[in-house]
């Protein structure tokens, strides 16, 4: 079994900036990419970063030159630094360990429990 403990949350300003972490656990041998999503009320997960297990990294446009994502190989874990913040940046955030591969048995995808990160004045 595998486990994503995600950082907290919180409120922050307009403008501000905050930083979430990710950190796997468990039976893993290598994980393709770890990503984060964003959910707000009523609405589906959205992609909002990934990373590569080589390094290579995406991003949605509403995020693009505010939000940077980078990880930890060692352990297994991935960070997003997000700078410039909205009110629109509001929602839970969402791990995600795409294609974990484990000693035994078939490699799965892994979910964490999700952080709220509240932006307003």
């Amino acid at each position: 079994q595998v486990q994503l403990v995600e950082s907290e949350g919180g409120l922050v300003q307009p403008g501000g900036s905050l930083r979430l972490s990710c950190s796997a656990s468990g039976d893993i041998v290598s994980i393709h990419a770890m990503e984060w999503y964003r959910r707000t009320p009523g609405a589906l997960r959205v992609l909002v970063a990934s990373i590569t297990h080589h390094g290579y990294t995406s991003y949605s446009d509403p995020v693009k030159g505010r939000f940077t994502i980078h990880k930890d190989n060692a352990n297994n874990t991935v960070y997003l630094q997000m700078d410039n913040l909205q009110p629109e940046d509001t929602a839970v955030y969402y791990c995600h360990a795409d294609k974990v591969v484990p000693r035994q048995g078939a490699p799965g995808d892994y979910w964490g429990r999700g952080t709220q990160v509240t932006v307003s004045s």
